[in-house]
């Protein structure tokens, strides 16, 4: 009797350790389908996530105030890729902007900069007849090379900052020639921005605080500048080669 209780509990602990196996495969395989150009579409709708870049074309984007999206736009295996050639803010380069306003989101990306090199990702950018450029309306999560780049030696121009507000709380920022994963989460005035999985920035738009950091800062005369709760969101040219990918958001 005692021997046939020893293989039943054998048999049973087998089961349930082959059980925790599964559940761990199946987070595993929910984890590893967010990176790469590999990214599942069908688990993305699951979660409730929208791809905004399809891999493919420039579909639902156009540069900011201007038509189409720009030649020096391009889209390379997979990935929305600028590629710099000296005519920044005329009509081959541009911030790509999305064709749609977000309100109330979780929006990620991932990014990959050149050596030396800028760009960034303006959010709540209100596009009009007044505002020339995407950063007198939106704020901006920084793209930098910490490394190279002389902005990397000012404060709160470093990557995964908000430019000119608010420094990341951590170093997370991978070197040039990897990819970076760029989350920013915005519900009712409340601000997150996410590097590599870390919580860099956290912050009340409008409040004391916030108005008084504006007041410090370069956009001080900017009377737009963060006012808008809805608006689109823009890929900065800056003049350097920058690559995007896995570009996606989800209503909160």
């Amino acid at each position: 009797m005692k021997k046939l209780l020893a293989i039943f509990c054998l048999i049973a602990l087998v089961a349930f350790v082959e059980k925790g196996e599964g559940k761990r495969s199946k987070i595993q395989t929910e984890v590893s389908g967010d990176k790469g150009k590999g990214n599942s579409h069908a688990l993305n709708a699951k979660k409730g996530w929208r791809t905004l870049f399809d891999g493919k074309t420039k579909n639902g984007w156009h540069i900011y105030r201007g038509e189409g999206t720009g030649s020096s736009w391009q889209v390379e295996d997979g990935m929305l890729v600028f590629v710099p050639d000296n005519t920044k803010g005329v009509k081959n380069g541009g911030d790509l902007t999305t064709d749609e306003e977000f309100e109330n989101y979780h929006f990620s990306v991932e990014w990959k900069i050149s050596e030396g090199g800028n760009s960034g990702i303006i959010f709540n950018v209100k596009e009009d007849s007044v505002n020339k450029k995407s950063y007198l309306t939106g704020m901006e999560m920084q793209v930098l090379d910490n490394d190279k780049h002389p902005d990397a030696k000012i404060i709160k121009h470093r990557a995964g900052d908000l430019y000119d507000l608010i420094s990341s709380s951590k170093e997370t920022v991978k070197p040039v020639g990897e990819w970076n994963r760029a989350e920013i989460i915005y519900k009712d005035n409340e601000l997150k921005l996410f590097l590599n999985g870390v919580n860099v920035v956290s912050t009340i738009v409008g409040d004391d605080n916030w108005n008084k950091m504006v007041a410090g800062s370069k956009f001080k005369s900017m009377p737009g500048f963060g006012k808008f709760h809805k608006g689109r969101i823009s890929l900065q040219d800056h003049g350097n080669k920058v690559w995007f990918r896995n570009v996606k958001i989800k209503q909160l």
